[in-house]
This record gives structure tokens, C-alpha cells and sequence, in this order.
């Protein structure tokens, strides 16, 4: 009834089912929140372990710092002419001051547990100089070491005026208040990848598994040092066997632990004293070509001290405190300039990756191995042994500790915008341009003999040579330029400042006093020294 011929009515399509509302992924995955200390540690800057710990950790920081200084010496001396005695004295010296550096800085310098070193950054000056003595001037190649270390020397302690004056005008410290974690980022990372060609290409890690928790923990904290007295009583026995006596002269170079006549010249008892290779001399052009190598080692060691802050357990340190280490920075080179060391100082690199490795930040420790440099720099024999160690060896130890240290500048990014376009871009060019630039700039140097920069003036030449050959520098200043002047204003939050100002500031009540902990003077040094200029 009432039926029509008419077509049904359309269907109306169902909605589709609606998805359920995710929340965020908080589930996902644990949250790590950004941590302003480094926290997986056994002793931090002023926790300390047992004296028997202290003294095998501070042996192996020794040991460690001992291969660069080596390998330094391997390079300038006898380009300056120097024959194998003349090396084994200038290693003497290099460790000699070292220890003296390292322990004023770690007393009144930064206080952290940072060994100063003889630095790479003085390779181009110092070859810069020597280049300029004509051997045809002298009658032999020991005179002309002497001279040209001399005038290394003059060069040297005009230099180390400019680091004085940036650190205790606190100028440096105004810079580094201006930092933060995007700057950091790159220059931490170039800081541990800077020296990557003194590592060794292949790396074989042994597993140990099913050992007592306590062999387990001696391994951990010292397999260094158990690595290295292996392979160097290895390296002994084959080279006594004549393993090596038909080989090519590099390999000999690198693999025995009798190379170079190093035990035969060095002497027993020898105390580095001031002047000890004669009168320096005093030149404008070479003094101004240093310079550039100095400054170098204020741009290293700053973010060497980031680095070394963060795997001690320590807090960013402030930017007075980077003025003064700067400071004292220059005076350690106007002391190596004294005591005829042909190389100023900066921070070991490889020492602050030892110190993530072992897990021990102690600043005591780091102090009784200032004990062992200035012993074994006195006693030459004792520390020629040592010096014999294959550089293979040290080149292997390297790809550990200067990739735990690059590792770190990426922890930075924890308190920076990571989904920043601005920060992306800030970070990958200026970690780019401190590797390729450096790298550009080693191998010309390398195949020509000089620098790119080749001018009239030899000190311009050696100034830009210097510079841009080092990594760490190129990529501070191109992210401290970029971060403070690309959209700076209205992006505190995505660059990190909110956790980074307060430790980089001083005022009461700006500054955290977390930063007293670990930066303030074991002794009441403000009632002699005028605050501003500590």
C-alpha cells in the first residue's frame, strides 16, 4: 500500500571511524633531560680516589701526554738542525714546563684538571723560522739550532704579551660571555676530530666477557696502561730480535723502541734553566708571526676547557675564568721562552679523553702527574725509556680519546633547539669549514713546503697560516659571528642561553653557585689581587 515505482533515497556514506588521540610519546622511549653536569662519573674535580689510584692514573696521564710531545719534537728540531742530543733536550723541556704549566693552571688557573702541553700550533712559525736561516751563515748544522732556537726563544716571549693582555684585561672574558651551546657544539667537536691524522686508521676492540666484576673494573679504569706496557714489551722484543733491521727506515722510525739514538743522548741528570741554549734574540717580523700561533692556543684551549668541565664533573666554566686562564696561559709561554722550550702550551686533548675513559676527573690527580713530568724531565734516561715507546702505539690511543672528546661537543646540543633551522645551519657550517678549512690549509703546506699565504710580509704569511690551520679556531670564530649575529635577538631560549648564562656570568645573584665549587682559589688570593683581574 502507497508503493511507488520511485528509486530508494541515496545512502549516505558513513563517517570513517575515528582515530583515537595519541598522546605525546611520552612512552615511547625514556626522556633524557639536559643535565649541566656530567653525572656517570666515579670522582669528579674535588672527589678523590685511593693514593695508589692517584698515582697509577696520574702515571697514565704521563704517559699519554708523553706521545704528542714526542712527536712534536720529531718535527722542529731537526728541521732547526737539531741532531738527536739536541732532541732529547727539548722533550727535557718540554716536559718540564709542561708540569709547571699544568700545575699553575690547575691551582690558579681554570682549576680543572687539564694538562698543559706543548702545542702544534707553533709547528708553522717555528718552521717559519727556521726556513729563514740560511745554512750557508753557518759553519755547522748545531750552530745554526742554536741560533734559530734563540731566536724562537725572543719570538716566543714577545708573543706571550698578547695572551697577558687578553686574559688580564679580561677582554677574553667578555668574549666568553658571549658563548653558548651552538658555539660550543662545533668547537668541542673540531677540538676532539681537529687531530684526526694523528690517529691510527685501524682499531681492533677486544671483548672480555664472563670475567670477576673486579678484573672487569681494573680494565675499565686501566686498560690503557696495561695496553701500552704489552705492546711496548712486544715491540722491544722484536726490535732486539732484528725484526726491523731490514725494513724501510720510516717503519724503523715508528715500530723501534730504540729510534733516533734517543737513550744513547739523552743524559742522566739535566735541570732545564733559563737560557739554556743562549741569548735570545729579538725579531719584530718573528715575533708578530708567534703571535698568531698564541692566539691559536687561547681558541684551543678555551673550547678544550668546555670539554674538560663537562667529563670532570664540573659546570661550564665562567668567562673570568677563562680570562685568567688565558692569562696565565701567557705567562707559561713567556716561562717556556725562558727555559728554551721552542713550543708554547695549550691543553692536551688527549688527556681530557682520558678522562671519560678512566671515569676520574680528580683535579689531585692531574696534579701528582705534574710530579712525573718535572721527575722525568730531570732525569733524562729514565724519561728517554719512556719516550721509546713506538708512536703507533700513542696513534692507536688517540682514535679512543679523541673521539670520546668530539663525542662530548655533541652533548652540548642537549640545551640548544635541535629542531632549529637557525642552529642546524650555525652548527654544520661552522663544523664544515673547521675541518675542510684546516684541512685545506695542512695539505698545501704539506706539498709546497709554505702556507697558502704568501705575501711580502713573512709575519702576515705566518699569522693567517697559523690560524686557519687550526680547526678549533675557524669554527669559533665562524659560529660565535653567526650565533650572535644571525636573528640573535628573540632566540635565547633555541640557542641555550637560559642554561648557559648563569654559569658564565659573575654577579651575585645572576651566577650560579655551583661555580664557587669548582672555580674558586684554595686560598684567599682576592685579599692580594685585585678581583677584576681574576
Amino acid at each position: 500500500m502507497g508503493e511507488t515505482n520511485q528509486p530508494p533515497p541515496p545512502q549516505v556514506a558513513a563517517p570513517p571511524p575515528m582515530m583515537p588521540m595519541m598522546a605525546p610519546a611520552v612512552g615511547a622511549g625514556a626522556i633524557h633531560p639536559p643535565h649541566e653536569q656530567f653525572h656517570h662519573l666515579a670522582y669528579c674535580v674535588h672527589s678523590n680516589p685511593s693514593w695508589v689510584q692517584v698515582a697509577a692514573l696520574a702515571f697514565l696521564h704521563y704517559l699519554v701526554m708523553l706521545g704528542s710531545t714526542v712527536m712534536l719534537a720529531s718535527i722542529i728540531v731537526p728541521a732547526m738542525g737539531g741532531n738527536p742530543g739536541d732532541k732529547a733536550r727539548v722533550i727535557q723541556s718540554f716536559l718540564f714546563m709542561s708540569g709547571i704549566n699544568t700545575l699553575l693552571q690547575t691551582l690558579i688557573g681554570t682549576r680543572l684538571p687539564t694538562i698543559m702541553n706543548a702545542s702544534f700550533a707553533f709547528v708553522v712559525p717555528v718552521l717559519s723560522i727556521a726556513r729563514d736561516m740560511d745554512p750557508n751563515n753557518f759553519t755547522n748544522n748545531h750552530q745554526r739550532f742554536l741560533h734559530t732556537m734563540r731566536t724562537t726563544q725572543g719570538a716566543l716571549i714577545v708573543a706571550s704579551i698578547l695572551n697577558m693582555i687578553l686574559g688580564f684585561s679580561t677582554i677574553w672574558g667578555a668574549y666568553a660571555k658571549k658563548f653558548s651551546p651552538v658555539i660550543m657544539t662545533p668547537v668541542v667537536c673540531v677540538v676532539g676530530l681537529g687531530l684526526f691524522e694523528l690517529g691510527f686508521p685501524q682499531y681492533v676492540p677486544h671483548y672480555f666477557s664472563h670475567i670477576h666484576e673486579r678484573i672487569t673494573y681494573l680494565f675499565e679504569r686501566y686498560s690503557l696502561l696495561l695496553c701500552i706496557g704489552i705492546v711496548w714489551a712486544f715491540a722491544a722484543i722484536l726490535t732486539a730480535a732484528g725484526a726491523y733491521n731490514h725494513v724501510s727506515p720510516k717503519t724503523q722510525q715508528h715500530c723501534r723502541t730504540d729510534r733516533s739514538f734517543l737513550m744513547s743522548s739523552a743524559p742522566w741528570i739535566k735541570i732545564p734553566y733559563p737560557f739554556q741554549w743562549g741569548t735570545p734574540i729579538f725579531t719584530a717580523g718573528h715575533s708578530f708571526g708567534m703571535m698568531g700561533a698564541v692566539l691559536v692556543g687561547a681558541f684551543e684551549s678555551t673550547g678544550a676547557h668546555f670539554a674538560t668541565a663537562r667529563l670532570a664533573g664540573a659546570t661550564p666554566p665562567p668567562g673570568h675564568v677563562l680570562s685568567r686562564s688565558v692569562g696565565l696561559q701567557g705567562i707559561g709561554m713567556f716561562l717556556e721562552g725562558i727555559f728554551g722550550a721552542p713550543a708554547g702550551s695549550s691543553v692536551s686533548v688527549e688527556n681530557i679523553g682520558l678522562l671519560g675513559l678512566t671515569k676520574v676527573g680528580s683535579r689531585r690527580v692531574i696534579q701528582i702527574s705534574t710530579g712525573f713530568m718535572i721527575f722525568f724531565s730531570i732525569f733524562g734516561k729514565f724519561g728517554a725509556f719512556f719516550a721509546s715507546i713506538p708512536l703507533p702505539i700513542f696513534a692507536a690511543i688517540y682514535c679512543i680519546l679523541f673521539g670520546i672528546v668530539a663525542a662530548v661537543g655533541v652533548s652540548f646540543m642537549q640545551f640548544a633547539n635541535k629542531n632549529s633551522m637557525r642552529n642546524i645551519y650555525i652548527i654544520g657550517l661552522s663544523l664544515f669549514l673547521g675541518i675542510s678549512v684546516p684541512q685545506y690549509f695542512n695539505e698545501y703546506t704539506s706539498s709546497a713546503g709554505r702556507g697558502p699565504a704568501r705575501t711580502n710580509a713573512g709575519w702576515f704569511n705566518d699569522i693567517i697560516n697559523t690560524v686557519f690551520a687550526s680547526g678549533p679556531t675557524v669554527a669559533l670564530i665562524v659560529s660565535s659571528v653567526l650565533d650572535n649575529t644571525l636573528e640573535a635577538r628573540g632566540y635565547d631560549s633555541d640557542r641555550g642561553l637560559s642554561w648557559f648564562t648563569p654559569f658564565l656570568r659573575r654577579h651575585k645573584g645572576y651566577s650560579d653557585p655551583r661555580n664557587d665549587e669548582f672555580y674558586s682559589f684554595p686560598i684567599r688570593v682576592h685579599d692580594f689581587v685585585p678581583s677584576r683581574f681574576l
